[in-house]
């Protein structure tokens, strides 16, 4: 019989995070695949967990992917820890994941601590319906197509970010998404200087132009409301002429009683408004 792989949240800062049952699996499994072996091994050294590691991280998870499968097979038990957080959150186990499902390996997850969960029950935005972005891509072009999406999105947003490229990131989404947007900028998580700053966009790139942002942070923002959607649509609409805009509907094939509706519903007015407008353009 084939192993199992173990998916091991592990402390994106404060150690007392760490669960009763990760480290017990983290003692009995015949080794652990971890991002940065270096360390991992202070963390494993806290707890005092002898079991050998060797290194899977985003430049040999193919290779090293292949390996740890054939060992998986061979009826060995693995447990993936990532350096912070939880194992295939913005993180190379999920290609092992997937790697493991399509060999026939058993797969579970030991749940935990996860930056992203973290910062969004702290954020005071609200916890529904939320997006996760992880990074944004380093390409410009991909960058660019995300940013748009993401100007669109209703549902509350979480990124993360390295300290140094806080402020570009937040000029950038300031830029797409409005200066007005809500946004809670959360760092050092779980560690003794954790601090959610609660703000807009505006405000979040004014503030850390001036202030040198330090640790890991996770963004939590505000998405676009349904009624700013509405009046967005019908400043669109309202750049054609009554004309116009009934014209796109009569050539759907619409009669003009529907067609008058729809161009009234669209606009945010009575039928009758633009019943007399349009017969007056006639």
């Amino acid at each position: 019989m084939s192993g199992t792989l173990y998916l091991c949240a592990t402390p994106i800062g404060n150690l007392e995070d760490m669960t009763f049952r990760v480290i017990r699996t983290l003692k009995e499994v015949d080794f652990i695949a971890a991002e940065d072996t270096r360390n991992s091994i202070k963390l494993l050294n806290h707890f005092e967990i002898r079991t050998p590691m060797t290194s899977y991280h985003e430049h040999n998870k193919y290779e090293k992917g292949r390996k740890i499968v054939e060992r998986l097979l061979a009826g060995e038990n693995v447990a993936l820890i990532t350096d912070a957080g939880t194992p295939g959150i913005s993180d190379p186990g999920e290609e092992l994941v997937k790697m493991c499902y399509e060999a026939g390996i058993k797969v579970t997850s030991l749940p935990g601590a996860a930056a992203c969960v973290t910062a969004l029950t702290l954020s005071g935005l609200p916890t529904r319906r939320f997006a996760f972005e992880a990074f944004l891509p380093n390409d410009k072009k991909e960058r660019a197509n995300v940013l748009e999406e993401l100007a669109r999105e209703t549902r509350t947003m979480v990124l993360y970010e390295a300290p140094h490229r806080l402020l570009k990131t937040l000029e950038l989404l300031k830029h797409h998404l409005g200066e007005e947007r809500a946004v809670s900028v959360c760092r050092e998580l779980t560690k003794r200087h954790e601090t959610v700053f609660r703000s807009t966009l505006g405000e979040a790139v004014s503030y850390y132009g001036e202030h040198e942002p330090k640790g890991e942070c996770v963004l939590v923002i505000e998405g676009k409301s349904r009624e700013q959607e509405r009046r967005e649509e019908r400043a669109r609409w309202e750049e054609l002429s009554i004309e116009e805009h009934m014209e796109v509907y009569l050539s759907q094939g619409m009669d003009k009683k529907e067609a008058m509706k729809k161009v009234a519903k669209d606009r945010g007015v009575a039928k009758r408004e633009i019943y007399q407008e349009f017969i007056m353009a006639r």
